[in-house]
């Protein structure tokens, strides 16, 4: 099983690559860009596997660039708490 099968186990995965990156001294700004990035690779290549990134997928494609970076961070910070 992916980890993109399950939402909770997709987020736990976030959290621990989020934890190593600040570890390895990146900053929320970098952070933050490189969600951006995972978002529109995500949104482009992978089929959603579970409601939650199919509502994430369509909410991704329906926004401006502005509000895909918004929804990147949000992403952050829902893996952080």
């Amino acid at each position: 099983m992916s980890v993109l099968d399950n939402w909770d186990q997709w987020k736990d995965f976030l959290g621990d690559r989020l934890q190593q990156a600040q570890q390895e001294g990146m900053n929320d700004r970098v952070i933050n860009d490189v969600a951006y990035q995972v978002g529109e690779y995500l949104a482009k290549q992978v089929e959603p596997k579970n409601d939650q990134e199919r509502v994430l997928a369509d909410l991704w494609n329906v926004a401006s660039e502005e509000e895909q970076h918004a929804i990147a961070n949000m992403m952050v910070k829902l893996v952080k708490s």
